[in-house]
This record gives structure tokens, C-alpha cells and sequence, in this order.
């Protein structure tokens, strides 16, 4: 006599943790980082010809390379929310990133204007990008008390 396991993606655990991540992707919180997030990325992307400084071409090619890709994770949260919720870490190394840009890219391009912007845009990046990734570990109301502890203040079924 054989036994088979069932499949993993069949086990409560898993279920489980793809509803808490559901919940945590339809919520108003979670689509207003995301929303912010692509804007954040958009405008980092745009931002050398909004600013002013698209001459100085290694910080712009950077700007936009890294604003597009932080506008593409931030918006894959939506829709892939239990399978790219861990990569809010790479955003926020995107944000840590534009900060330190303008003294590390090639060139002299360490200028107030430079410096200003993507400091500015980066610690807004990185925080969006750490309220993405603090968003899947958020208890929500609906979850059920089980014996992770989430959820339960000190009263039982029978307490209430």
C-alpha cells in the first residue's frame, strides 16, 4: 500500500498565509503605499528633466533606471501581493540607493539640486517600500485565533 501526500499548496498553513495576504493587498492602506509607490518611482524616473539636471547624464540614466524599476515593484505588489511582498526589501534598496547616488555614479554630479531631490526621493521610497513590507505582517480584524497567537489579547473562545 503506497501513500501519497497531498500537494503542498493544499496545506493549511499555505492557505492560510495566501488569505492573510489577500487581505493585506485589498486593504486601503495597502493600495495607497502602492499607488505612492508608483508615483514615488515615476517621479524618480522623470525627475532629472523635471529638476533640471538631465545633463548630467550618468545620474540621469540612473535616475530613470531606478525609478522604473521601483515603480514596477511597488506596482507587482497589487496583483502578486503573497509572492512579492518580500521584494519591498529590493524597493527599499532602490530607495538607499537614489540617496547615495548623486556622491557614488560617475562624474561631478554631486550638486545641491541632485543632492536635494534624491535624497528627498529616496527616504520617501524607502519608507513606502518598508510600509509595503511591514503591510504583510499587519493582523488584521478577520484572522483567526489559532495557535500563532495573532490575534489573541488574552481571551479565548470561552472568555468572550
Amino acid at each position: 500500500m503506497s501513500y501519497t501526500r497531498p500537494p503542498m499548496e493544499s496545506h493549511p498553513d499555505i492557505l492560510e498565509m495566501r488569505a492573510q495576504h489577500e487581505r493585506a493587498a485589498i486593504t486601503p492602506r495597502a493600495q495607497g503605499i502602492e499607488a505612492l509607490g508608483v508615483i514615488t518611482g515615476l517621479y524618480l524616473a522623470a525627475s532629472p528633466w523635471i529638476v533640471g539636471f538631465n545633463g548630467l547624464s550618468t545620474l540621469a540614466v540612473t535616475n530613470l533606471i531606478a525609478g522604473i524599476a521601483y515603480a514596477m515593484l511597488m506596482a507587482g505588489f497589487g496583483h502578486a501581493y503573497e509572492r512579492t511582498h518580500s521584494m519591498a526589501w529590493a524597493a527599499a534598496a532602490l530607495g538607499a540607493w537614489t540617496i547615495v547616488a548623486p556622491w557614488v555614479v560617475a562624474g561631478d554630479v554631486d550638486t545641491t539640486r541632485t543632492i536635494t531631490n534624491n535624497v528627498i526621493v529616496g527616504a520617501i521610497a524607502c519608507l513606502l517600500a518598508l510600509a509595503a513590507a511591514a503591510g504583510a505582517n499587519m493582523p488584521s480584524g478577520r484572522r483567526s485565533r489559532g495557535a500563532s497567537g495573532y490575534g489573541s489579547h488574552g481571551e479565548g473562545p470561552s472568555e468572550r
